[in-house]
């Protein structure tokens, strides 16, 4: 903010200073925002490890039942279970806030599935398909909490920065520009004052 040329008023500080408070009080509420949400991430961050973990279980868990269920029952077999099956996963998107941080909700449905429920005859098929079945339908619930929790994280990520560049910029150019326009407007005011107090003086002698 550049120092005025123009003679200063006193109306120019009053206003100077409710401007020098407003950003104060911005400056506090954007802090304990960025606080806040740093809190909510690290504490996302702490459950994202565990699920990634549950995720990387139950790939390999389903990678191993797959692959006997093909050495048993054969490639052929499984494939044609595979395309017998009914019904598909049913995923509702939804939002929740996070201070001000519209972040996604997953809603899933039929994910897990009985035997019954699957759409494949029991005949026919070993139990090496059903729990290649029962551990991909785990893989997939994990694969839907993972997404939720990586994509809610990113969005904190991005809104923890924008916040942040909001705090210095208030912090360290918009608030000390304006103290120091108001210091400047101070300094003219009393220098005039004395100006005039000085004049009044000649004049009167």
């Amino acid at each position: 903010m550049g120092v005025k040329d123009v003679t200063p008023t006193r109306s120019e500080l009053i206003e100077l200073k409710k401007k020098i408070k407003l950003s104060q009080g911005g400056h506090k509420l954007l802090k304990m925002k960025r606080d806040g949400l740093i809190l909510e991430f690290f504490e996302i961050l702490s459950k994202a490890r565990d699920v990634r973990s549950e995720l990387d279980v139950a790939y390999e868990e389903a990678s191993k039942k797959i692959g006997i269920a093909n050495a048993v029952d054969g490639v052929i077999s499984v494939k044609s279970t595979a395309f017998s099956l009914k019904g598909t996963p049913e995923v509702e998107l939804e939002s929740r806030n996070i201070m001000g941080v519209v972040v996604p909700k997953i809603e899933s449905s039929s994910v897990k599935k009985s035997i019954d429920e699957r759409g494949y005859g029991v005949l026919g098929t070993s139990s090496y398909i059903d729990e290649s079945a029962d551990a991909y339908e785990i893989l997939v619930e994990n694969i839907i909490l993972a997404a939720e929790i990586e994509t809610t994280m990113k969005k904190l990520l991005d809104d923890i920065e924008k916040t942040k560049r909001r705090v210095n910029a208030l912090e360290f150019k918009v608030i000390p520009e304006l103290e120091e326009a108001m210091a400047f407007i101070r300094l003219r005011l009393e220098e005039m004052e004395r100006e005039n107090t000085f004049r009044l003086k000649r004049i009167k002698g």
